[in-house]
């Protein structure tokens, strides 16, 4: 067991960092600011961990350690998208059916003197680091645990954005501008509809974003679907007969996550994922396929998939520096000895766009999701309001391109050095 004196509890001890869920384009400068601010302050964190493929490698004590990695190599991590040490969908159940693996995360951190755990990662993930830091009071081990917000999704509560959000956001601003051109030009005698399936289970926000394609009275996006409004098939139908009819040419954004107004997704699978959740099967084949049956007009469909959290190349200013923010202020706020909190983005003023760092409690944002705003939709339920873009444009707003090597992207690989493991292997 680690001890430590009374007036001193987390000296020279070490920290544990970990993704989790989806990655995004600057999970990794969450890292980054996490790694680069723990080494500035050697008297109070010795080595930060890192979990091979999230919070499975405290489990299977698979730790990385992060100190082998040059200075140039951590920096680097800023501008490199995806999870450098490994992300995991895979959600620890409530401490009282699933005692075990919060009882081996303890031991983990207790055998490497982890006094410290920064779990990046959205609701779900700051469910566990709550529940983690249960479990160490409960076992009388001395743990700080700070969640580190991030979700492409921007579905996280008592913070004005998530970083990973104005990344993608600007992704597919831009990439259905670009699209919406195109069609715009072949129109005439080739594809009248068009339409982009975009992240969003519950939440609308990045089908909102998708509105900043256009920035005038007619131009496309035509058509915003969006999560948190039934669909109608036969309003929908109407409105995309009369955009093509009116402007030649009809584009659409869409939630993966729409559901009917019984409540049932419309491209439900009937699959689920490691967190339970519905396995979506693609909204917009089936969009375009009824487009097709009911209207008969020619049409192609794209999925975003992961590209829209993937695009590093495009990624917002912004949103970098706010993903390297709160990965800075957990270390920080873990120094003052606040445990069970999460830092956030609190915004200041929109013009100029003005933002600082402040924190909640875990408590407050485990397992919950914030809808995209109804007065963030047009009356119809089509489209943004003018309050939405003036929320939405400062995340996208600026460009930190990363470096280019033979004319892509110069991206960085760590060495990923492992840990010797102390423990016997994990059978729970």
């Amino acid at each position: 067991m680690i001890n430590y004196d009374e007036g001193d509890k987390m000296s020279q001890t070490n920290a544990f960092y970990a993704q989790s869920g989806g990655v995004t384009a600057v999970i990794n400068a969450s890292a980054c600011g996490v790694i680069e601010t723990a080494r500035r302050y050697p008297a109070e964190i010795g080595t930060v961990y890192a979990g091979r493929n999230g919070i499975l490698g405290a489990l299977h004590e698979d730790l990385i350690d992060t100190g082998e990695e040059t200075a140039e190599a951590i920096r680097a991590l800023r501008h490199t998208p995806a999870g450098a040490f490994g992300s995991a969908r895979y959600k620890l159940k409530g401490l009282e059916e699933n005692r075990a693996e919060y009882q081996r995360l303890i031991e983990v951190f207790r055998a490497h003197q982890i006094g410290y755990f920064f779990y990046n990662g959205g609701g779900d993930s700051q469910d566990t680091a709550h529940k983690v830091s249960q479990m160490g009071a409960a076992m009388d081990y001395p743990l700080i645990c700070i969640g580190i917000p991030k979700t492409v999704d921007n579905d996280l509560p008592l913070t004005d954005c998530c970083p990973g959000f104005g990344s993608a956001a600007k992704y597919l601003a831009t990439s259905l501008r670009e699209a919406a051109l195109d069609v715009a030009s072949m129109a005439k005698t080739s594809t009248k509809v068009f339409i982009m399936e975009v992240m969003g289970r519950h939440a609308g926000w990045l089908t909102a974003a998708c509105g900043l394609a256009g920035d005038g009275p007619g131009e496309a996006p035509h058509l915003l679907l969006f999560p948190e409004l039934p669909f109608v098939a036969e309003d929908f139908l109407k409105r995309v007969q009369e955009t093509v009819e009116t402007r030649g040419y009809c584009v659409i954004a869409v939630s993966e996550g729409i559901k009917t107004p019984d409540g049932k997704f419309l491209a439900e699978s009937g699959l689920r994922d490691a967190f339970g959740h519905a396995q979506l099967g693609g909204v917009a084949p089936h969009l375009a396929q009824l487009v097709r049956d009911r209207l008969g007009y020619k049409y192609h469909w794209a999925v975003a998939d992961y590209l829209q959290r993937a695009a590093r190349h495009l990624a917002s200013r912004t949103d970098v520096r706010q993903a390297y923010a709160v990965g800075q202020a957990a270390v920080k706020l873990a120094l003052r000895g606040r445990n069970a909190v999460m830092p956030t983005i609190q915004r200041l003023s929109d013009e100029p766009y003005r933002w600082r760092v402040s924190s909640v409690s875990l408590a407050a944002v485990a397992n919950q999701e914030r809808a995209l705003p109804r007065h963030f939709i047009t009356a119809d339920g089509y489209g943004i309001t003018a309050e939405a873009r003036r929320y939405l444009e400062p995340l996208i707003a600026g460009e930190d391109y990363p470096p280019y090597h033979k004319g892509v992207p110069a991206y960085v690989r760590l060495q990923l050095i492992s840990v010797a493991r102390k423990l016997p292997a994990f059978t729970g």
